[in-house]
C-alpha cells in the first residue's frame, strides 16, 4: 500500500538511513554500557553500576522508538549485530577497561550519538518531518546530559 504522509519516498529513505545510523549507535552504546555495568570495579563501583544501569535501561527504550520511527517511514529497520557494526560510529569494547576508561569511552559514545542525531537534522528539516525532528531533539538532549554527568565524574573538586 502506498505511503502518503507528505514526505516523498526519496526523503523517507534518506531519513531512514540516518535514523538507522542513530539506531546502530544507540544499540552499540547500549551494549557497551550494559557490559560496563556488569564489569565495573573499584571505589566508584556502586555509583557507576547504578548510573550505567540507568543509562542502558533508557537506551533500551530508545532503540525501540528509533526503530519504530524508521518503520513508520515505511522502511525496514536494521536489527542484527552485523548491520549495527557496519552502521555504527561507536567501537565495541571486548576487554575490561578500568572504571575511568569506561567513563571516558561512554562519554565519547554519548557524544557520538549526539553528532549522529545532529547530522540527520538537515534531512528532516528539508522534509518538514516534525516527528523525526522531535525524536532527534529528545535523543540529543538525553545524550548531551548523560555526557555531562559522566564528564562530571572525572572532574577534580
Amino acid at each position: 500500500m502506498e505511503i502518503n504522509i507528505g514526505i516523498t519516498e526519496e526523503q523517507r529513505e534518506k531519513i531512514a538511513e540516518g535514523l538507522s545510523r542513530l539506531l546502530a549507535d544507540s544499540y552499540t552504546l547500549y551494549l557497551k554500557t550494559h557490559n560496563f555495568h556488569w564489569n565495573v570495579t573499584g571505589p566508584m563501583f556502586t555509583t557507576l553500576h547504578t548510573l550505567f544501569e540507568t543509562h542502558y535501561t533508557e537506551l533500551a527504550m530508545a532503540v525501540d522508538e528509533i526503530a519504530e520511527r524508521i518503520r513508520a517511514l515505511g522502511m525496514p529497520a536494521p536489527g542484527s549485530y552485523k548491520q549495527f557494526a557496519e552502521l555504527s560510529a561507536i567501537e565495541e569494547e571486548t576487554g575490561t577497561p578500568n572504571a575511568e576508561d569506561m567513563i571516558k569511552q561512554l562519554i565519547e559514545g554519548q557524544q557520538t550519538v549526539v553528532r549522529t542525531a545532529r547530522s540527520v537534522f538537515p534531512l528532516v528539516d528539508e522534509a518538514n518531518d516534525e516527528p523525526s525532528a522531535d525524536l532527534l531533539t529528545q535523543r540529543m538532549q538525553i545524550h548531551e546530559k548523560n555526557a555531562w554527568m559522566l564528564r562530571s565524574l572525572l572532574e577534580n573538586s
